[in-house]
């Protein structure tokens, strides 16, 4: 795992650096906090960054021996270890660096630990803390379990950073293609734009100015989805594509992940596949309690309660397969109303159900009968992106008296957004009752609302509603 340490040049997957890659190398580098965490499903490219700031470390100069890496999904002997985390650094101090973590430091030789899947250790968050607070090493942590993950985070308080990745952004498949380079509009960690109706229209103006690459990059997303393998492999046949998901992202967090401890084991594989096919065949709905019940029942045979069915749906989210959107807390009161389920990638809901729902315009154009499903699969979309946007809060507003139903309010600081998604051909005054009603309310703290479509026309001539397509909203980041 650690190559570099005998003298061979050590060589980064010939890809493309995903955007996580310069936060990622100023955390490691900073000083706010000693460990960083980089969370996301199987598939993204966790490891592949992992391994490109490792190579970047080389290549600029870093000494061999300073940088050490445990890849911990493959090697399951070291879970057998009293304390893996502490006894493979004493190990790696002795024998590698010739000198305690400490003197290391003292010397100006400060270690770089790289810990792949750590999440899967019982106790990691604990030894972390040890390693970083005594030892006083730099530290970058990888896990697809944002559960166990958020598990140590009680225990590495104030040492840790964490940045959550996906599947590719829409600029990123345009990258990975050739059709070009876009910058991001919205600058990492910084959400106070999101608060200026300018901000909005300005995103509206930059999806116009990268029409044709965001068109083209669009129709990619659509035809694969997001996974960098699938996108990579264009000239595979989409069976191919859509075996590998399923077997590489989906089943490997239903049969190891959410299995895994003396807990895990006890859960019913078949009803997590059975709950993940019901959060796909939902995709960008809030099913109430009693669809997801009886639905469960009829296809098992079998009796199973909702609460069981909650906790399932939980598992899935601390996955990050998907993210249930809760209903939104206002006026100090919690709207009542179910979760809205939002797959990480259509590509996966694609894959397991096998059943191709097109958002690309000129291919969804041909399939009419199909409409309904993609507005709910852009819903879906626009909410994981939402959700994955660091520090931004997410929730959806039910309907409730004489208040319309809101598809998203987003809030940064004090204010509020509400964002309707109409994915349709054409829209209609009555679309945009449920944005009018949540703005004219100025309890809600809400000066604008923003709308996605389907296409560039405006879709209202209200002036407090910024209207784009969801193919310039995938845009900002």
């Amino acid at each position: 795992m650690n190559p570099w340490w005998s003298g061979e040049k050590f060589v980064a997957p010939e890809v493309m650096k995903r955007w996580a890659f310069e936060p990622l190398l100023r955390s490691l580098h900073g000083e706010l906090s000693p460990a960083t965490v980089l969370r996301g499903p199987r598939q993204v490219g966790k490891t592949t960054l992992q391994n490109q700031l490792i190579a970047h470390l080389l290549d600029e100069g870093m000494a061999p021996k300073r940088i050490l890496r445990v890849q911990f999904d493959e090697l399951p002997a070291l879970k057998k270890l009293g304390s893996p985390l502490i006894e493979i650094t004493e190990w790696y101090a002795q024998n590698i660096l010739g000198k305690t973590l400490n003197q290391a430091v003292l010397d100006g030789e400060r270690p770089y630990v790289f810990l792949d899947e750590v999440q899967n250790l019982p106790d990691w968050a604990p030894q972390l803390k040890h390693l970083v607070d005594i030892g006083r090493v730099r530290a970058l942590v990888t896990g697809s379990s944002a559960l166990r993950i958020e598990a140590g985070r009680d225990s590495l308080a104030g040492r840790i950073f964490t940045i959550d990745v996906g599947p590719l952004l829409l600029r990123e498949i345009a990258a990975l293609h050739g059709f070009g380079h876009v910058p991001p509009h919205l600058p990492f960690n910084g959400l106070s734009p999101l608060k200026e109706k300018a901000f909005w229209q300005d995103l509206r103006a930059h999806g116009e100015k990268h029409a044709e690459l965001r068109h083209r990059a669009f129709a990619a997303f659509s035809e694969r989805g997001g996974y960098p393998k699938a996108q990579a492999s264009d000239d595979e046949p989409w069976e191919r594509v859509a075996d590998f998901l399923v077997e590489t992202v989906v089943k490997r967090a239903i049969q190891h992940d959410l299995r895994l401890g003396p807990r895990g084991k006890k859960r019913d594989e078949n009803l997590l596949e059975e709950v993940f096919r019901l959060a796909c065949r939902y995709a960008g709905q809030s099913p109430k309690q009693a669809t997801y019940v009886e639905e469960l029942n009829r296809g098992l045979h079998a009796n199973i309660g909702w609460q069981r069915v909650l906790a399932y749906l939980k598992f899935l989210d601390g996955s990050l397969l998907l993210r249930l959107i809760e209903p939104a807390e206002l006026r100090l009161k919690k709207r009542k109303g179910p979760a809205k389920v939002c797959l990480c990638d259509p590509a996966l809901r694609r894959a397991w159900l096998q059943e191709e729902i097109p958002l690309d315009p000129a291919r969804l154009a041909q399939v009419p009968e199909q409409a309904d499903l993609a507005g709910h699969l852009a819903e879906s979309v626009a909410g994981y992106f939402f959700a994955s946007i660091t520090g931004l809060d997410v929730a959806w507003f039910p309907e409730m008296a004489a208040e319309p139903e809101v598809d998203f309010v987003l809030t940064v600081g004090d204010q509020r957004i509400p964002v309707e998604i109409k994915y349709r051909r054409r829209i209609k005054p009555s679309d945009t009752l449920g944005l009018r009603a949540f703005i004219e309310k100025s309890v809600y703290r809400a000066p604008f609302g923003v709308l996605i479509t389907q296409f560039e026309e405006p879709g209202s001539d209200d002036p407090r509603i910024v209207s784009m397509p969801l193919s310039t909203l995938l845009m900002l980041r």
